[in-house]
């Protein structure tokens, strides 16, 4: 039971591209302190998490890792930036084989409630309840390559640039690495002057909807693809109510989740 769950949540493959990013167990030479733990019952613990959305003292015996020992160690990694190193790796595998969509990036976000902690704030779409808001930037098809935590609160015109500015630099087929799409689409929240003038500067082509002039249909026949990508988000369970106290560990799980969704993309070419 043990082994088929944990085989079944981290395949062979993903376990391959997650293990030589991690931090390396080094014993005190005083003796005492951690004792190491099988590392991938833990990642595969931490998938089940997040995938099932149970609190970590529900967390299942068979896995053969303790809850505590399980989000100490989630917390570790975290606070070592793992999980976006994990995307960013297999953003490369998808660029090394030409199946990432550079012609342009999509950006939306999503709100969803928050019971407490960092980057959190009053939801102005829901009666002003403590929420947070997922931001997240996609290739032209639709797989994440930035995403971003905020509090409900803030507009998700703020979160632009910076999503924009965090596309990692991903391997490509041949040539050097890339990391600049062709087109830009938003919708007309992330209208402004500045933006547009931001964009050209860094040879971006805009293709954002003017409020009050274009309507949301031609946008529509793009917007699509990053609403499907945040339903696969949302399909990972912990993030649709944030459970989180530190605003970090949620947004570790938002990109533990954009890495799973890659992977799976990822997964269904290799088979």
């Amino acid at each position: 039971m043990r082994v088929d769950l944990s085989r079944r949540l981290v395949p062979d493959e993903l376990w391959e591209l997650f293990a030589p990013l991690m931090p390396k167990f080094v014993s005190r030479p005083q003796g005492g302190g951690t004792a190491p733990v099988e590392e991938r019952a833990v990642f595969a613990a931490v998938v089940y998490v997040l995938t099932s959305g149970c609190a970590w003292r529900h967390l299942p015996e068979s896995f053969g890792v303790s809850p505590a020992t399980a989000h100490r160690r989630f917390s570790v990694w975290a606070a070592a930036g793992l999980w976006r190193r994990l995307h960013r790796a297999v953003l490369d595998e998808l660029g090394s084989r030409g199946d990432l969509d550079w012609s342009s990036a999509i950006v939306d976000a999503a709100s969803v409630r928050a019971n407490r902690g960092s980057l959190t704030g009053p939801n102005p779409v829901d009666r002003g309840k403590k929420g947070s808001k997922l931001h997240v930037l996609s290739e032209a098809q639709g797989l994440p390559l930035a995403v971003a935590v905020s509090g409900a609160n803030m507009h998700d015109s703020q979160a632009f640039k910076p999503l924009i500015l965090g596309i990692p630099a991903v391997r490509s087929r041949r040539g050097p690495r890339r990391r600049r799409p062709g087109k830009i689409r938003a919708d007309k929240a992330y209208y402004s002057a500045e933006h547009l003038r931001w964009l050209r500067s860094r040879n971006l082509v805009p293709r954002i909807a003017r409020p009050g002039i274009e309507s949301g249909e031609r946008l529509g026949r793009h917007r699509w693809k990053i609403e499907r990508s945040i339903s696969w988000l949302f399909g990972y369970r912990r993030l649709t109510v944030r459970y989180e106290r530190k605003g970090s560990h949620f947004l570790a799980f938002l990109g533990l989740a954009a890495a799973l969704t890659c992977y799976k993309r990822l997964a269904r070419l290799t088979t």
